[in-house]
């Protein structure tokens, strides 16, 4: 167990008032390059997002059309209409990706579970570190724009899905989570440097408003000049 887990668990709110909540509701506009590459431009703007805690399970609304849903799962993902009318669904769905490439476009049920897992991680991060089978070391810290930065790295379980199994988040003197470094399997394993800022607290949970993701470079450095994914949050609600 590292203490900088606890330290930034504790940061964003805590584990007492985390595990006493059900789920997590958002109101958001996620765009970026990646949509674009996949063929799917601005389908992710202004969506609503229900996410459990705990158990991993989102869904979007609307999703690709108005009138319908997404329903993801790590075994199952599927398209409903509103009033929960099935219209297509797949199991293990992150099969479903394999042989794909950076160029690869998606189905609808491709995005359904790339938007749902990476979603249901974000809003469940930091308190998903403690989860049985996450694994948590210090490394040595870094200095990135004149600013000092802890870093853990979190080792993921199979049970979860995430982007890849390894990844590294920075911390700074308040520790709160600026950035994240993975490589997702499922988009063709492009190394990402994922910033996270404008945190604001709901219901005494600190979260990131804003998310930005680039392609990281080998020294470290993100190349700024094209926005992977952009995320940006109006409202979260906790129940």
């Amino acid at each position: 167990m590292s203490n900088l887990r606890d330290v930034v668990i504790e940061a964003h709110g805590g584990l007492a008032r985390w595990t006493n909540l059900r789920s997590v509701e958002g109101d958001m506009s996620i765009t970026g390059l990646l949509w674009d590459r996949k063929g799917w431009p601005d389908v992710l703007k202004g969506v609503h997002v229900t996410a459990a805690i705990g158990e991993q399970q989102l869904s979007y609304s609307p999703f690709t059309e108005e009138g319908l849903r997404s329903v993801y799962r790590p075994d199952r993902v599927a398209i409903e209409r509103a009033d929960g009318t099935e219209i297509k669904s797949r199991t293990n769905p992150r099969k479903a990706f394999d042989g794909h490439r950076v160029e690869t476009g998606w189905d609808d049920l491709h995005l359904a579970y790339f938007s749902g897992y990476a979603m249901w991680n974000y809003l469940n991060t930091p308190f998903l570190f403690a989860l049985a089978g996450v694994a948590t070391e210090e490394l040595s810290p870094i200095e990135e724009s004149g600013e000092h930065r802890r870093r853990l790295k979190v080792t993921f379980p199979r049970t979860i899905a995430t982007h890849c199994g390894e990844q590294v988040f920075h911390v700074d003197d308040n520790g709160l989570i600026t950035r994240l470094d993975y490589s997702a399997d499922v988009t063709g394993g492009v190394p990402t440097a994922h910033y996270t800022s404008a945190y604001r607290t709901f219901d005494g949970i600190r979260f990131p408003t804003t998310r930005r993701a680039y392609r990281r470079n080998p020294d470290g450095s993100a190349l700024t000049a094209a926005v992977s994914v952009a995320i940006d949050i109006s409202d979260i609600r906790l129940s």
